[in-house]
């Protein structure tokens, strides 16, 4: 039987994380935006790396993947309190205690996280 307390606590530990980062993501992304509309320069053939609108893609992506992490990890603390944490919602199974080592968060087995559901 898993340590829900520890588990409890290594969701808020990425929650407090994750949450700290959006801000930041969305900082990067508003510079970008500024730095787009103020700029004449042409982005896409500039010689000297990465172009602004590259920058823009990279912050964008990683603020969606943190708030679908963060989704994630509320989800996986309402299954705490809900007393489902740690039980497959697809076939109602035990989740290994080593599966929820790595991903504390997920509501999948590792059989059904390997049909695409769980990731």
């Amino acid at each position: 039987m898993p340590d829900f307390d520890r588990f409890h606590a290594l969701l808020e530990e990425e929650r407090e994380r994750r949450m700290a980062l959006l801000p930041a993501l969305r900082a990067d992304i508003e510079a970008a935006n500024s730095a787009r509309q103020d700029s004449n320069v042409d982005d896409e053939h500039d010689p000297e790396g990465a172009t602004i609108a590259f920058e823009l893609s990279q912050a964008a992506a990683l603020l969606k993947q943190s708030s679908a992490g963060l989704d994630q990890i509320e989800a996986a603390l309402a299954r705490l309190a809900a007393g489902t944490y740690g039980t497959c919602a697809e076939c109602g199974e035990p989740i290994a205690e080593g599966r929820l080592e790595a991903r504390p968060w997920t509501p999948f087995c590792i059989r059904h996280a390997s049909s695409g559901r769980g990731r």
